[in-house]
This record gives C-alpha cells, structure tokens and sequence, in this order.
C-alpha cells in the first residue's frame, strides 16, 4: 500500500508548515514557498519498486527550491522525472528554464541547484532514480535536465506511456515484478538520455539487451502456456507491443519466432524419453504449447526434416532415420 501524507485534516494556518516537511521528507530537502494567503491542501501518495521511489504529488500554487545549503547535508543524489497531468510548471536547471505542460515530462538533477515553479493547482508523477544505478554520464544530464519532453516523440514517447501505467498498477506488484518493472524503467531512461545525446545507435541495444534478457526469462517460465503471445509478454511487462518487437529485432528474429523454437526444442527433447512414448505425441506437444496436433507436426517437420514420430523411432537404440543436427528454422 501506498504511503499517503496530506494536509488535508489541518486548519489554513498550519499546512504551510507542515507541507515543507511533507516536501522535503518526502523527496529531499527544499524550499518551499506556497503563493495562496490560505493553502490549498496538499498530498503526496508514495510506493517503492525496488529502489525506484514513485510519488503522486496534488497541491496548491507553489514555488520549490533546491539550494547549495541543501545539496551540501544530503548526500543523496536522483535523477528525478516528473510527468506532469494538471497545472503548468516552469522549471529551472543548469542555466536553461522550460515550461511542463500537462502530458508532458521533464528531468531534474537533485545534486545540483533547481527552481520549480507553478501558479495553479497541478497534480504530477514524480520517479526518483539513484544516480549510482542509472549509468548515465553528467554531462549528458546536464544536458537534458530543465527540458521539455512530450509524450508523441519517440523514446519520450515510450517512457512517458511506461511509467504512467507503472505508476498506475505499482499497488498491485509483488516485489518480484516491481524489481523488473522498476528495471525496465532503468533501462528505457538511459536509452532516452543516449538518443537524446546521439548515442542511440551505440549503447541503446546495450541497454535494451538487459530487458530482452528478462522478457526471454518470462517467456521460458511460462513457455508452455497456449495463450502466450506478444501483447500478453508486453502487459506482463509494462511496454509496448511495438518497443517489444524491436527487443527481438535486436537479434535478428521475431517473437513468435523464438517462442516456436524454444518450444519445439523443449518437445525434440522430450520425445526421446521413454515416458512420451507412452503420454503420445499430442500429449507432449500440448504440453510446450502447441493446441493443433497437426500444426504441431508441420513447424516440426520444417525445422527438423522428419515428423515427430519418425524422431521417436529414430531416437530408439539401433534406429537410424535422416540428418539429426538440422537446426531450427524460423517462418
């Protein structure tokens, strides 16, 4: 469950006050100067993923500092992403200051000086990565930090839609898919900070091979169920069909591809042991996920050159039938 502060219960007079302790033991230490002569309430809703913090930030107008004094007592550092849903921001970092309009995102350095300011109610969703697990050079931060990123430009894109719906089911995760959603989040702001910088035809793939490794994981886990596709794989996974796609373009195949010989080794296998002579060939088909009996004996005749059946009889001591070391073919 969400850790929910507000200030909400208090009289006008006393959400000033309480609401720079809420700011600040929430995020990290700031000013914060509210502009309405009685403050509107204010709450925060937090969760964890991980190491991943994910706030749910709704308040009145207000201005936030981070200053040398702050920056100098903690010595906690993040790479902050705010998506911004109501009210407009004007933000300020390394020497560039840039507006957030609702549906758009924006990155903020908390070891360096910043000023954010918003003249009406908003609301916004706020991930506080470590900086010491988000391999990112600071140059390439300083870079990008104060600067408008719109949800329709592709990677933006792709972030923007991932952690929103990340942050939208954060309450249902077991910390298992929490860490690996909180991953692939890891994963998809370094492929933004590298695109934005030139690099994406370099590190992105680097990257991105992190995340295929845990979608291949996935896959292998759950390799015998029937209605494995890829817009389940992307839901289990909180990206798009289309960014999984390009995972498995990375090495040169498709994903009903590679699933269709992860299954059919997993039958070659098995139809060597002495139980499936028994169970049928059906039977072991099913098993990986094959429903069409028929099907079943047609990719596995193309990939290996014989019919199942003939594998078995072949696999029996003294049998000799066709060539054995034909690979897997993908169509």
């Amino acid at each position: 469950m969400p850790l929910v502060l507000s200030t909400e219960p208090l009289s006008a007079a006393d959400r000033a006050e309480r609401w720079h302790e809420v700011v600040s033991g929430t995020f990290m230490p700031m000013d914060v100067n509210l502009l309405e002569k009685q403050p509107s309430p204010g709450t925060i809703a937090s969760s964890r993923l991980g190491t991943l913090h994910i706030s749910r930030v709704q308040a009145g107008p207000q201005v936030v500092r981070r200053s040398k004094r702050h920056i100098s007592r903690d010595d906690r550092t993040s790479l902050i992403v705010s998506l911004q849903q109501r009210g407009t921001a004007t933000k300020e970092q390394d020497g560039r200051e840039s507006v957030i309009a609702p549906g758009e995102f924006s990155i903020s350095d908390s070891s360096r000086l910043f000023r954010i300011k918003i003249e009406e109610e908003f609301a916004f969703t706020s991930f506080h990565f470590p900086r010491e697990e988000l391999h990112v050079r600071d140059e390439d931060l300083r870079a990008l930090t104060a600067t408008t990123f719109t949800s329709e430009e592709g990677s933006a894109a792709l972030v923007a839609t991932y952690l929103a719906r990340m942050a939208r089911e954060a309450e249902g995760f077991d910390d298992s898919v929490g860490r690996r959603a909180a991953a692939t989040a890891f994963d998809l702001m370094v492929m933004l900070i590298d695109e934005r910088r030139g690099r994406s035809a370099s590190r992105g793939p680097h990257v991105a091979a992190a995340s295929l490794e845990r979608v291949k994981d996935h896959v292998m886990r759950n390799l015998g169920d029937p209605d494995l596709s890829p817009s389940r794989i992307a839901e289990a996974h909180f990206m798009s069909v289309r960014y999984l796609h390009k995972l498995f373009e990375l090495e040169g195949t498709t994903v009903g591809g590679w699933i269709r010989a992860q299954r059919l080794e997993r039958c070659r296998r098995e139809l060597l042991r002495p139980m499936a002579r028994d169970v049928g060939v059906a039977a072991v088909a099913q098993r990986w996920g094959f429903v069409s009996p028929s099907h079943f004996s047609r990719v596995f005749r193309a990939a290996y050159g014989m019919t199942p059946r003939e594998w078995q009889l072949q696999g029996r001591p003294g049998a000799h039938c066709g060539n054995t070391d034909r690979a897997p073919t993908e169509k």
